[in-house]
């Protein structure tokens, strides 16, 4: 279909148009025309929108469905639906279903659930065999499926020789090595961050030592080895110190955070409300404000919602019985602006894609259409009406967000809300 973005103020550092309010012109998929007024044709479909901006595809490199397994979580192409009319135009998909996406097969079938839709579904094929993080899975057939990384979700690599031969053998094809930050044995059956919320809640602790134990052994290894490294989620003030460092030797890591790591503290606990539960678990106030100065300065490469839907009978439980994780793909471009401003909050949505082989396509004449749709001024309270997704486990009901995502343009197709 053809479309027509009328007074669309484009935000593209990249873009010759970039903070100027144009008419954007769509034929087929790709940008055929900008300039201030286009006047549409018969076979065009005008779009107005409310202070209508526009950026590149946003990119979310943390995203579980359910699909196949759980489907009573999240479908797949309803979990597009929600990505979609929540900004982004494509989305990097954890193994984490039933059974474990460790292999081509697993990896095509989730390519092939994506297509003709609007958003661009990257699968992350398992590190190891149904992440049990024993025997290395077949990595190179899964690239050539359409892998675009390697990881096992939320499970640290505890065999340091098992990350040594990854990240060896993935230089044979330019891989990328995910790595969750966590030492089981220091974090032991730990729930919430250790310190004094957790003390005063009777809650057992994640010591912060259980992150960056892990991302310090990881960069040494990766010193030793060579290869591409990412370290997803990180959580602490010293992860982002440790990372700096390792940019400043120039290892080839990267790293997110997420976005509500940047908002939130274990402070939120007071309630044991299970929406709060998460891995890495929600730190300190410390934390967050070094967490931000790593996005200001570079430290930190991009910022994942960590959507994870979770079925309510996993969550209207006891603390200690509910399920980790969190729905988020619906509030992050509201909380980000909120508190890093329009400009930034799309550089930490986009920038991403090039960590993982994906292009950004610059707003531009001639170049294919792959566009985010919002509206940054506005606030509103967040509320359970504004979630889109099958499951409702949302830490973000009730505080306040800055503007509101209205859809996508991607892969020739429209998706508003």
């Amino acid at each position: 279909m053809n479309f027509l973005l009328k007074a669309a103020t484009v935000i593209d550092p990249k873009s010759p148009f970039h903070n100027q309010t144009v008419d954007i012109l769509i034929e087929n998929g790709i940008i055929t025309d900008i300039q201030m007024i286009i006047k549409a044709s018969g076979d065009v479909e005008e779009i107005k929108l409310d202070n209508l901006h526009v950026s590149q595809g946003w990119f979310d490199s943390s995203i579980s469905f359910g699909e196949p397994g759980y489907e009573e979580r999240e479908t797949i192409d309803h979990g597009l639906q929600v990505a979609a009319k929540s900004g982004f135009t494509a989305i990097g998909l954890h193994p984490n279903t039933f059974p474990v996406a460790d292999n081509s097969t697993a990896i095509a079938f989730l390519k092939g659930k994506s297509l003709n839709t609007s958003v661009s579904l990257f699968p992350i094929g398992a590190l190891t065999m149904q992440s049990k993080g024993i025997d290395m899975a077949e990595l190179y057939d899964m690239q050539q499926a359409g892998a675009i990384a390697f990881g096992d979700y939320k499970k640290g690599i505890q065999n340091p020789n098992l990350l040594k031969i990854a990240l060896l053998y993935s230089q044979n094809f330019d891989g990328v090595v995910l790595s969750y930050p966590q030492e089981d044995a220091i974090a032991g059956k730990g729930m919430v961050n250790e310190e004094e919320q957790s003390t005063l809640l009777g809650l057992k602790g994640i010591p912060a030592l259980a992150e960056e134990l892990q991302i310090s052994r990881d960069l040494f290894l990766l010193e030793y080895t060579g290869g591409t490294l990412h370290i997803p989620t990180i959580s602490t003030a010293k992860s982002v110190n440790l990372i700096r460092e390792a940019k400043a030797k120039g290892l080839n890591v990267s790293c997110s955070t997420t976005t509500h790591h940047l908002v939130l503290t274990d402070k939120e606990l007071i309630t044991f409300d299970t929406n709060y539960k998460v891995l890495p678990p929600l730190r300190t106030q410390k934390d967050i404000d070094a967490l931000l100065k790593g996005i200001e300065d570079g430290t930190i490469d991009m910022v994942t919602s960590d959507h994870r839907p979770i079925n309510i009978e996993h969550k209207r439980v006891e603390f200690d019985n509910a399920k980790y994780g969190i729905i988020g793909l619906e509030s992050t471009f509201g909380t980000l602006n909120t508190i890093l401003g329009i400009e930034k909050t799309i550089t930490m949505l986009t920038q991403g894609k090039s960590i993982f082989g994906i292009e950004n396509m610059t707003i531009d004449k001639g170049s294919n259409a792959d566009l985010s749709l919002f509206n940054p001024k506005g606030t509103t309270t967040f509320t359970e009406e504004h979630i889109l997704s099958t499951s409702k486990n949302s830490p973000f009901i009730g505080k306040l967000i800055k503007g509101m995502a209205y859809g996508i343009i991607a892969n020739g197709k429209m998706t508003l809300k």
